[in-house]
């Protein structure tokens, strides 16, 4: 009987302790990035940088195609296969090679508590951070997420979400630690996933559907904290909270502003309830220092987005950017990149980590480049303000009544904005967004941090002056809205000061560095190289705008590098 007992316990343990022996070690996460592709921006600093040098400004130009999969295609249905189609069944359809062989699904694994019916099949958009590891590609559309064989595209496991509808975004991707993926999906569920089979582990809600949020964040994992996020456009309470990555219990949860009397940035509210449903929500994923255990993210704008009703205070902690100990849940620092926001300009671009030379000495540093066109570098363990500078070339929203007056800043470095450029009835000539979510880049060997600066101009009108019924992001329009075109910019980090500027033909969803002096981008419906240390155009394949950013790895001794074009892979390699 005891025999049998012991028998019994090992069947009924869960497959987490097995699947701890393989896939990605968690060590593996936190090594600058080269040989693989393990997170979000590669590696936990946010750089971008890969320190591959394979490929080289005199042989990039020789890039060619391995292989091309343009047939994979999103789930719909009560089985992911259409309204009467069958699944394929375990073990079988590894299609998709070359771009359209039959059974490009593969094998297709379904969750969710939808019926399949708001799920719409078509070709698949990837979006955020695909993953590399161990010859394995892990990508993900909006509900779904596929492992695919990075020699041949041949899609391995297909996972389908069975979506309830809501508001939907583009996805920032999965993540992995040990044999499990993680995903959000957008009607607020985190799913851990067997890697090697695409079954579900665990699911944990993350935040209550009916109060309208959406989960597009990548659930990271630091150290043995898994840090998920939210984002709405309502009024409900954002946060990010940890959970535990081998249960999905929660450990802690820390708000973006306050809830309770006596919570950090109440006094610059107009009241408890008004901080309480203030927004400030964490939709793209931040940066790690593992020395200092400090996760350094941004917060979204607050709410209401355009009108008054906020008060005249800074509305703390929106639009900000957070150094938070992961251990505690406790925030270590922040600095506001736009005080009292009024033009939704989120924080929530990707910070960078780097440890540099800055005022003749080392230090460890976080730089940021803000949809509201302005480049900061700050001390990442203390938040010390160290450079502001500003970009774009219609940028007004923060200008002094004196044209050439110096930047308007506070005492702690922060970006004052001009009230005459809020929302008006009778309409405000304002600039629009400099910079969005597409993350970028910054090569240690240059000293250059590039960006996507886009510069426009327009109208805005205030449609609603009562912010009870503008909540969200409503109660404006826009109009007459002029293009001054859109760039690449390369600053110099410790100056502020852009370099060198390389003109774009269309958006970028990101970019990325490496240390063969090139960096790869999208631009002219594809994919293309420049040289690094002053933006000379070196390659360029027409393979369709990408709906991700470039990325770069070593396979099979060779450096590879994948792009998202034309709703499918694109596997370039140098011959």
């Amino acid at each position: 009987m005891k025999k049998l007992s012991f028998i019994t316990s090992l069947l009924a343990m869960p497959v987490l302790l097995v699947a701890q022996g393989g896939g990605l070690d968690p060590a593996d996460i936190l090594k600058p990035l080269k040989d693989q592709w393990t997170s979000y921006s590669g590696d936990m600093s946010g750089k971008r940088y890969s320190a591959l040098k394979q490929i080289t400004t005199q042989n990039v130009k020789n890039l060619s195609l391995r292989w091309v999969n343009n047939n994979i295609t999103t789930g719909c249905g009560p089985n992911g296969t259409g309204q009467s189609a069958v699944a394929a069944p375990e073990g079988g359809g590894r299609g998709g090679r070359g771009g359209g062989a039959p059974g490009a699904a593969g094998r297709i694994v379904t969750g969710g508590l939808g019926t399949g019916e708001v799920n719409t099949c078509g070709p698949t958009r990837f979006g955020g951070g695909i993953l590399f590891v161990d010859g394995v590609l892990y990508g993900a559309s909006q509900n779904d997420v596929y492992a695919i064989d990075a020699r041949d595209g041949a899609v391995l496991w297909h996972y389908y979400w069975k979506y309830r509808g809501g508001t939907t975004t583009g996805t920032r991707g999965p993540s992995m630690w040990h044999n499990y993926i993680f995903f959000e999906l957008h009607d607020d569920w985190v799913v851990c996933l067997d890697a090697k089979t695409g079954r579900e582990v665990w699911k944990k809600e993350i935040a209550p559907f009916e109060q309208q949020y959406f989960s597009s964040n990548v659930p990271l994992v630091l150290g043995n904290h898994l840090i998920v996020g939210t984002g709405n456009d309502t009024d409900e309470p954002a946060y990010i909270k940890s959970l535990d990555p081998e249960t999905g219990e929660e450990q802690w949860r820390l708000y973006s502003t306050a809830q309770k009397p006596g919570d950090p940035g109440l006094e610059t509210w107009p009241s408890l309830d008004a901080a309480r449903h203030g927004g400030g929500t964490s939709w793209i994923p931040g940066s790690y220092d593992p020395d200092t255990h400090l996760y350094i993210y941004g917060t979204g704008n607050p709410t209401p987005s355009y009108t008054q009703g906020r008060g005249d205070g800074d509305n703390l902690y929106t639009s900000c950017v957070l150094a938070v100990n992961v251990d505690t849940g406790k925030m270590a620092w922040y600095f506001q990149t736009s005080p009292h926001d009024t033009h939704d300009w989120d924080s929530t671009q990707t910070p960078i980590l780097a440890d540099a030379v800055f005022g003749g000495r080392m230090r460890k540093l976080v730089m940021m480049a803000m949809r509201n066109g302005y480049f900061f570098v700050l001390d990442r363990v203390t938040g010390e303000h160290l450079v502001t500078s500003k970009l774009g070339l219609v940028n007004n929203y923060a200008s002094d009544i004196s044209p050439d007056s110096p930047l308007h800043l506070n005492k702690r470095g922060e970006v004052q904005r001009n009230p005459n450029k809020d929302a008006t009835i009778a309409g405000t000539l304002v600039n629009g967004d400099v910079l969005n979510f597409p993350p970028p880049t910054f090569s240690p060997d240059t000293g250059l941090f590039y960006v996507h600066e886009q510069n426009s101009i327009g109208i805005t009108y205030l449609l609603e002056p009562d912010p009870r019924g503008s909540m969200g992001l409503g109660g404006i329009s826009g109009g007459g809205g002029i293009s001054f075109g859109t760039f690449l910019d390369a600053i110099d980090y410790k100056t502020g000061k852009v370099v060198w500027r390389h003109e774009l033909t269309n958006g970028s969803v990101g970019l990325t560095s490496t240390a063969g002096g090139v960096l790869f981008l999208s631009n002219g419906g594809g994919i293309e190289a420049l040289r690094a240390t002053d933006g000379r155009p070196l390659w360029h394949s027409e393979i369709g705008s990408l709906s991700s950013p470039p990325e770069t790895f070593l396979l099979d001794g060779k450096q590879h590098v994948l792009a998202t074009g034309a709703a499918g892979l694109y596997m370039f390699v140098l011959n």
